[in-house]
């Protein structure tokens, strides 16, 4: 009935006769209700909740009782130390029902029910058996509640973390080190957000660290491209319609606001929002309310709005193209993602992030990649910012040689066939890192580049041994020795 355990109570009481009393109310359940251990002070029952953590479900206690701590103190000390613990007080203290600021102030230390004692002269219950056991009941499910939530709360916390690890901001120049300052500033507050920068470099990995770095992280984090809808689809979506709003709506739709409540919704390329839009919106970020189509009262909503654009949306306001008043609501914190060419000096580490992350994603061993080639990329201007990057190391990717030579990097730069430039290449390392190698390991490391390189070039194993002057058992047993075969 309670659950495959009995539920275990420590007792607070420093009158025999009241534990008496208590032990005789729920003698009848003994095979289900646990009187763990009976303390007469509070400190004695500090001292068993500090050590025994876990191994209480419910504490009985005495409002009044010796050794100085006692009510709402000892409540709160107790809960303090196991806040899963359930306390419920029994007093004589509530015999007067009107006496409401007193039951109150159990309830706010923390207890989860009160009950009144009996008179002295009823000497089998300290009170009402049945509510007496099934408040004991309540408050262990409540417990058990509790549990399962937090149990819940940490692995979403833990997908958080990962979430964050996967959306990193990464860079070590100061501008990015400044950037994530902001955005953990950001995060800490539930004001409206105005992200602005380019495009691709990384506006929605900003709005994505701000929601998961805030008090609404376990709740939804929707994200909309304003500008990928149709200017007459936009209130749909995002405030919904009621059924038989307008023609074709057989049914009730909820619009992202709704979906989104208590959490952030993200909504990019804000400055694309049609003016009748732009009002709605103004009205959800002032009354927290959404007009819903074909409905004539509010609906109260919860939601934090982080805006972004990559327009200047301050000469949108001045051109009459996007409401001032909208944009003082949405531009409360302004951040600046920068675009790629003004901290250059963290591209190699994107690189990298990037060639590690899509050479795992394919099962791939990382190349290596010549220092000139990392200069390559430094020297361009990336006018698609982080995202353009991210795209290039892919392309990169799509060929199986061992190296990432300047040449080929050069080459893809200036978005040359790749497949050709490496028929064309062949690419002498002369050491490991910076180290010279000894001769014998250098001239195994030349044969075995240049046999690669023709096999890849040739038609067949006969046909590589014809280009290389070899006859074809030589060529088979070369192979061999170098570990082709």
């Amino acid at each position: 009935m309670f659950g495959s355990r009995p539920i275990r109570l420590l007792l607070i009481e420093d009158e025999e006769y009241d534990v008496r009393r208590i032990r005789n109310t729920l003698k009848p359940f003994s095979d289900r209700i646990e009187i763990r251990e009976v303390v007469s002070n509070g400190y004695s029952a500090l001292d068993l909740v500090k050590l025994n953590k876990g191994m209480y479900d419910v504490v009985i206690m005495d409002f009044q009782i010796a050794g100085g701590l006692m009510g709402e103190q000892l409540i709160r000390e107790i809960k303090s130390l196991d806040s899963s613990i359930e306390i419920i007080v029994v007093t004589k203290m509530t015999v007067n029902i009107s006496d409401f600021e007193f039951a109150d102030g159990l309830l706010q230390a923390g207890a989860f029910w009160y009950c009144t004692k009996y008179p002295g002269d009823m000497e089998e219950s300290i009170y009402q058996p049945t509510d007496f056991v099934l408040s004991i009941i309540n408050a262990f499910r409540k417990r058990e509640l509790e549990a399962q939530r937090n149990r819940s709360d940490k692995k979403l916390l833990s997908n958080v973390e990962l979430i964050l690890a996967e959306r990193e901001i990464l860079g070590t120049s100061p501008i990015m080190q400044e950037l994530r300052k902001q955005v953990q500033k950001a995060g800490e507050t539930n004001a409206s957000v105005l992200v602005t920068g380019p495009s691709g470099s990384g506006k929605e990995v900003v709005a994505q660290n701000i929601h998961y770095r805030s008090k609404r992280r376990l709740e939804s984090f929707l994200a909309i491209n304003c500008g990928s809808l149709p200017a007459d689809l936009v209130e749909s979506e995002l405030f919904g319609y009621e059924k038989g709003a307008f023609t074709g709506a057989n049914s009730r739709k909820l619009g992202l606001f709704e979906h989104a409540d208590r959490g952030t919704i993200f909504l990019d390329e804000v400055g694309e929002l049609p003016t009748a839009a732009q009002v709605k919106l103004l009205r959800v970020l002032q009354e927290g309310e959404i007009e819903k189509i074909g409905r004539t009262d509010k609906i109260k909503v919860d939601v934090r709005v982080i805006a972004a654009t990559n327009k200047d949306i301050e000469a949108e306001v001045e051109s009459k193209n996007f409401r001032e008043d909208l944009f003082y609501r949405l531009n409360v914190l302004p951040i600046v993602v920068p675009a790629l060419k003004e901290h250059k000096e963290d591209i190699e580490l994107y690189f990298f992030h990037f060639l590690k992350k899509f050479c795992n994603d394919q099962n791939k061993l990382v190349p290596a990649v010549e220092p000139a080639a990392i200069a390559k990329l430094a020297e361009y201007d990336w006018p698609g910012n982080v995202r353009q990057l991210k795209n290039f190391t892919q392309r990169l990717l799509f060929d199986e040689d061992a190296t990432l030579s300047s040449s080929y990097v050069e080459a893809a730069l200036a978005k040359q066939p790749l497949m050709q430039v490496r028929r064309n290449e062949f690419i002498l390392n002369f050491g490991l890192g910076h180290a010279v190698l000894p001769w014998r390991q250098m001239e195994r490391s030349v044969r075995e580049q240049y046999f690669t390189y023709v096999r890849k070039n040739s038609e067949s194993d006969s046909d590589a041994a014809k280009k290389l002057g070899l006859a074809p058992s030589n060529y088979h047993r070369m192979c061999k020795e170098l570990g082709l075969k």
